[in-house]
């Protein structure tokens, strides 16, 4: 942890803003605090969450709203709210700040990812810190998931950061419900089989937010499986993370960096169909990483277009891989269970090839 040279560090509403909504400036101003001096050894990436909370309080809302457009309203005023805020407390260091908003477009289609890893790293190379946040004020999906937390292990893998640091209102993760007595923190994590028997769904529910401890879990293991290992722990224990002082939880890498693209597929892109395949094609799939082929289909769901992502989903419906297609999803009911030679013989050489190629295929956990 020590050693870790550039860091993202991922901070949650509930640990910026007061009960009631808008921003508690002590509260930013301690984390800044941590981050600023922190800079003479590492370089830091911050996602922030609180635009929409931040928004509440000035819009008269006495607390997070349901429908989208009230949402989408409280981001647009709280974005620029917690900008400025930032803006000033770092200003105190000398430090300037960069905005930087993603939605998953950003990290999901290859142009917009590489622009956005351009501009982070540049902002970095001119010591500017990036405060990343979801693009809440025309987003859909981020909002109603509220999953910061994925885009936190998103933007590790996107700035090759060698650490990521999940700070919550939490000091870690818990076998159970921190607040019930006899909860015992887990201080360290090597895979999932340490998650065995782990009851997380109720722990570290924020009032203003809309993560939970289970986001934070599924963002460790996203960034963890890429090579990227994580600190989850308060923001009161900030310092500690990124000092490389034991504290919270600390998630080991259990896989090294994958493929830019595979990252995509697996956690940024957005299924606009299914296949569905049978059993031979699933093991085939599955077991051995092959392609797609045809002969496998049994059936296909959903309107899609050539090089758009689709789920690959066994007999019982359960989404086994993900892959980009090769077809149109009007193209492949006349190709279900015909060989490739079969199909060139009688459309042309163009209907030889796969329905997805393995390299363009994800299995998922």
């Amino acid at each position: 942890m020590t050693a870790a040279r550039r860091v993202v560090v991922k901070v949650g509403s509930s640990s910026l803003t007061t009960a009631a909504g808008g921003l508690d400036a002590d509260r930013v101003d301690a984390l800044v605090d941590v981050l600023a001096k922190s800079r003479d050894a590492k370089e830091i990436v911050l996602v922030s969450s609180g635009a929409i909370a931040a928004g509440l309080a000035p819009l008269g809302l006495a607390k997070r709203p349901r429908d989208l457009a009230r949402q989408q309203a409280a981001a647009s005023v709280g974005q620029g709210l917690l900008v400025a805020r930032y803006t000033a407390s770092f200003a105190r260091y000398g430090i300037r700040v960069g905005q930087v908003l993603l939605t998953t477009d950003d990290v999901s289609r290859r142009a917009h990812y590489r622009n956005a890893y351009r501009t982070l790293d540049k902002l970095l190379a001119m010591g500017a810190l990036p405060i990343v946040n979801e693009n809440d004020t025309v987003a859909t999906d981020e909002i109603r998931f509220g999953d910061n937390d994925r885009l936190a292990a998103l933007v590790a893998h996107l700035v090759h950061a060698d650490l990521l640091v999940l700070l919550s209102d939490v000091d870690g993760l818990y076998d159970g419900d921190p607040r019930t007595p006899g909860a015992r923190r887990i201080d360290e994590v090597a895979g999932p089989r340490d998650l065995d028997g782990v009851s997380i769904g109720s722990a570290g529910k924020a009032g203003v937010g809309t993560g939970g401890m289970v986001t934070k879990v599924e963002a460790a293991g996203i960034a963890a499986a890429a090579g990227v290992p994580v600190v989850l722990t308060s923001a009161t224990h900030a310092a500690d993370a990124l000092a490389g002082r034991p504290t919270g939880t600390l998630f080991h890498r259990t896989g090294k960096r994958s493929a830019d693209r595979l990252l995509w597929l697996a956690h940024a892109s957005s299924p606009r169909g299914a296949l569905r395949l049978d059993a031979g094609a699933v093991r085939a799939v599955v077991e051995r990483r092959t392609s797609l082929l045809p002969a496998g289909l049994i059936g296909v769901e959903g309107h899609f277009a050539a090089g758009d992502p689709v789920d690959l989903v066994d007999e019982t419906g359960r989404a086994v891989a993900r892959g980009l297609v090769n077809f149109d999803a009007k193209e492949l009911p006349r190709l279900l269970g015909r060989s490739t030679r079969e199909l060139a013989a009688e459309f042309g050489p163009a209907y030889e090839r796969e329905v997805v190629h393995r390299d363009d295929l994800v299995v998922l956990r």
